[in-house]
């Protein structure tokens, strides 16, 4: 089965913590399949409500889209939204394909250490932390509950052998790439494409696309 499944197949993008559909990204590939004739949606896991956000309430808000979708569905999801299609595309039938742009693989491994135990203690103890918006450009604050939320996941239940394509940058100090390098070692359904970019991978977006055409079968418009 190929992403272009009865000509304009159904496409969700999901953008990463702390952003939003503004993102660049999310732009930038949205615009792109449009003039390709395929349908995307770009759902807001902010929800308006970025303080008690958790994976949980991502996935249900997302699985609720998939309900409604009259076909396989291909999730292309980015850095924190990569680890919600992962998880979506282990519960989800209608998943058939995966994209994912420097996924959040091992996050609170590596997003916890950073900011170090004292600052760890005092989110649990004030129940808040102030994080950095990118989109509201202004600090926010966000509940413990998104970490005890996400502690209930374990990635090493992520079993399910679809087509999964991975972009991540070897300059990403966010989520290093070794995290990726992990996650395809042991499931040979996934394919890893390493860039020369960091974290946001903004500059290597012509060939996010063009990976993404090849993957998926586009045709230029």
């Amino acid at each position: 089965m190929t992403c272009l499944e009865r000509d304009r197949p159904s496409m969700i993008y999901l953008h990463g913590f702390a952003s939003s559909p503004a993102s660049a990204k999310a732009q930038y590939l949205g615009d792109r399949l449009r003039e390709s004739g395929i349908t995307v949606a770009i759902p807001d896991l902010n929800q308006d409500d970025f303080s008690h956000l958790t994976l949980t309430r991502q996935l249900q808000q997302v699985q609720e889209i998939l309900a409604t979708a009259s076909s396989s569905v291909t999730l292309i999801g980015s850095s924190f939204g990569g680890l919600t299609a992962a998880w979506l595309a282990e519960q989800a039938p209608t998943v058939d394909r995966l994209v994912l742009l420097a996924p959040a693989f091992q996050f609170l491994d590596h997003w916890l250490p950073r900011l170090g135990a004292d600052q760890v203690a005092h989110w649990q103890t004030t129940g808040y932390l102030q994080v950095y918006h990118y989109t509201a450009q202004a600090h926010l604050p966000l509940h413990y509950g998104f970490i005890t939320d996400a502690q209930t996941y374990d990635e090493t239940n992520l079993k399910r052998s679809l087509p999964t394509l991975i972009l991540h940058g070897r300059s990403d100090e966010v989520i290093p790439i070794s995290a990726s390098r992990a996650y395809a070692a042991d499931r040979p359904w996934v394919s890893l494409v390493e860039l020369e970019d960091d974290h946001s991978l903004g500059k290597v977006q012509p060939q996010l696309w063009q990976a993404i055409q090849q993957f998926c079968g586009i045709s230029e418009p």
